[in-house]
């Protein structure tokens, strides 16, 4: 059996290795619960950005009433790590992947995300037969243009449809505001989200006026979850990347108040010139398509170059008495595309190694 390495110096480890600063996510973790609940909105983070129970079960302890999914896979992850109520905020369609859902309900109260009755209705059939009833809601368009039924006439009749199927139990409505994360200008951006969550509500207000309930009103993701937070009719948010925060959601979409939390811890292997250094990471290691990672400790020190299994720094003369074989962390640009390609977390307190966390939803894709 492997020697554990609990205890171990940050910088004593073998490199790359993707950190998480502790004392900042959970000072993110409480910070994000604690605004939901200022607000009088329930947290439901997404974790595709940790994809790891034992994360989301901190998320859970500060308040979050469970967790948002990508995938059914994710989910049944996410229930085996003890996790109940779940909302799968993606459409869900097969065979298969339905049946997968009605035995989730067996060990969990997932939500099923529907934007069509092709969508819900072999759903029930297979739930009736199994004899659950999972929730669902409808993922209503609001600006993005992926998914999602027309605001209006066919949010609400699929609404009363979905009301009146044995097999499944219509839960709400949800819409996601990511065409407008990043607005530079903060009162148009105010302004815009607030547009796009009131046809939401508006959504919402109508199906109710028919007589079909409608608890959940669900959206927000990071990048606009310090605005969204405030929309009247919003009943949940599902942000949740700012627990690691990066340079994405700090940069392009403006969001204060979180630190960094996610970082790679990388080794110089060459120095070709004064002003380039090389390091054991690329973008196997780090995704820098939305965002590139930022040097700590060296503000001179700029990512010039990622490939398979290199990054290479421009060095300013603050950062030029780097030596081969010294230590050089960085921060991950966009968490939610690096996490994915990493077995584990090493989850420091300080720079003592506390915790290993395998990413147990890695590579769960259907």
């Amino acid at each position: 059996m492997p020697q554990s390495l609990t205890g171990f110096n940050k910088y004593d480890l073998d490199t790359p290795v993707l950190c998480i600063d502790l004392d900042r996510m959970e000072e993110n973790i409480r910070k994000m619960g604690q605004l939901c609940r200022a607000h009088g909105v329930q947290w439901r983070p997404h974790e595709k950005c940790h994809k790891t129970p034992a994360i989301a079960q901190m998320e859970v302890a500060a308040g979050a009433i469970g967790v948002t999914c990508a995938k059914v896979s994710e989910a049944e992850v996410m229930a085996a790590g003890g996790i109940r109520d779940i909302l799968i905020a993606n459409m869900v369609v097969g065979e298969r992947k339905w049946e997968r859902v009605a035995s989730l309900c067996r060990h969990a109260d997932p939500i099923v995300t529907v934007d069509h009755y092709a969508q819900v209705e072999p759903l029930a059939a297979i739930c009736r037969r199994v004899g659950v009833a999972p929730r669902v809601i409808i993922e209503v368009n609001i600006g993005l243009d992926r998914v999602g039924t027309r605001p209006g006439r066919d949010t609400l009749e699929l609404a009363q449809a979905i009301d009146k199927l044995d097999g499944v139990r219509f839960a709400g409505i949800m819409g996601y505001e990511g065409h407008l994360l990043k607005i530079a200008d903060q009162a148009e951006k105010t302004e815009k989200i607030h547009s796009a969550i009131t046809v939401l509500t508006g959504c919402a207000d109508a199906i109710r006026q028919s007589g079909v309930a409608c608890d959940i009103v669900s959206a927000g993701g990071t990048g606009s979850y310090q605005i969204t937070v405030k929309c009247p009719g919003i009943t949940e948010l599902q942000a949740g990347g700012g627990i690691f925060m990066d340079p994405f959601y700090r940069n392009d979409c403006q969001v204060a108040d979180l630190e960094y939390a996610l970082t790679v811890l990388a080794t110089v292997v060459s120095r070709p010139t004064l002003e380039r250094a090389v390091l054991d990471c690329g973008r196997k290691t780090m995704n820098p398509d939305v965002a590139l990672p930022v040097v700590v400790g060296y503000p001179d020190a700029k990512i010039k170059r990622l490939s398979a299994e290199h990054c290479e720094l421009d060095l300013g003369p603050g950062a030029q008495d780097l030596k081969i074989g010294d230590k050089v962390e960085l921060v991950v640009g966009y968490g939610d595309f690096t996490t994915v390609l990493h077995d584990e977390f090493h989850a420091f307190r300080g720079n003592r190694l506390e915790v290993v966390w395998p990413i147990l939803g890695r590579g769960k894709l259907t």
